[in-house]
């Protein structure tokens, strides 16, 4: 079996100088969880796309008695904005293919700004976000934003291969890391980046309040996502 993760469209998509979003969970749910919020507070999302890859476990995600792929694609038309919205964690050895899938398909529909994100657990009581860019361009557009930018530090995984191959291709990439007290739950750092998404991407909502409560279901729906999930993963990688 190859990593081949295949991209299927299901609706006709045109977000020419847009944003694609990653929300692939990494190391917490918080990514996933800021991109879902997204999807819930901001209208006119529509399913577009789902991803699927033999070397993904083979699941259906049921919401409201509807069943899905586990790794969609969401559309905002009004906003040219996609979201790759994921209930799956995807195992390591996929996250080269994951990181050049999502950028190959981004530059495939012209796309201006590709935005990943991740929490970093620290002793800080409240979070707050701080950005990393792969172009002078979308370092203007954190600038812009008022995000600080990281100067020194390792950003792994999908989010850190976005980076490198967003760097070499000259493809705008920007990194939300959100640092968030340890022993926190994912949801508030999740509406943080959330938040955060909101200051690049015009016309995303912005209200925390709004934005806490939804990511706190979305957060307890991912974990029994990730819980049902994890025996077929365990099965396939060992």
């Amino acid at each position: 079996m190859g990593n081949e993760i295949t991209v299927r469209e299901i609706a006709h998509i045109d977000i020419e100088g847009g944003y694609v979003i990653d929300g692939f969970p990494y190391a917490g749910l918080a990514n996933a969880i800021a991109t879902e919020s997204l999807i819930n507070t901001t209208s006119q999302f529509e399913l577009a796309g789902v991803l699927d890859s033999e070397l993904f476990p083979p699941i259906s995600i049921v919401r409201e008695s509807l069943p899905s792929f586990p790794t969609r694609i969401f559309v905002n038309k009004d906003l040219k904005v996609a979201v790759f919205s994921s209930y799956l964690t995807p195992h390591e050895s996929l996250h080269r293919e994951v990181a050049k899938t999502m950028l190959k398909w981004a530059n495939e529909h012209k796309c201006s700004l590709v935005v990943s994100s991740a929490a970093i657990k620290t002793d800080e009581e409240a979070p707050f976000v701080i950005g990393v860019a792969s172009t002078e361009e979308a370092k203007k557009r954190l600038k812009q934003a008022d995000i600080q930018l990281l100067k020194n530090g390792t950003v792994p995984g999908i989010p850190g291969i976005l980076l490198n191959e967003g760097a070499i291709s000259k493809t705008n990439v920007i990194v939300l890391l959100c640092r968030s007290k340890e022993t926190g739950p994912d949801f508030r750092a999740g509406a943080e980046i959330c938040m955060a998404m909101s200051k690049l991407v015009p016309g995303a909502a912005c209200d925390l309040q709004t934005l806490l409560g939804e990511a706190e279901n979305v957060e307890q729906n991912l974990k029994i996502a990730e819980e049902e999930t994890g025996p077929l993963r365990d099965a396939m990688y060992g």
